[in-house]
């Protein structure tokens, strides 16, 4: 498994709150702005379609790359965040 980033640590060491949908990791200023023109403004709103998705990986990877153009090491570093803040928060 690679290292999580600093953003990935921040994020799933506390509760999600009103977080803005770049404090995702591997979501950056791009992909969130074209995130926030589809109405995924907020991290929690990207934590409905996960969970919506019922976490799974694959099918998670999908929407983030049809939803924004994340390339894969994007897509993987938002789906580990939120599968991470999922287990210690949910």
């Amino acid at each position: 498994m690679s290292s999580t980033s600093q953003k990935h640590k921040e994020f799933e060491a506390e509760p999600m709150g009103e977080k803005p949908v770049n404090a995702l990791a591997g979501i950056g200023e791009v992909l969130g702005k074209r995130l926030e023109e589809k109405g995924f403004d907020k991290a929690y709103v990207v934590l409905g379609q996960f969970l919506v998705l019922r976490k799974d990986e694959e099918l998670f990877r999908d929407w983030l790359k049809d939803s924004c153009g994340a390339n894969v090491k994007q897509q993987g570093d938002c789906y580990g965040c939120l599968r991470e803040w999922c287990d210690s928060f949910l």
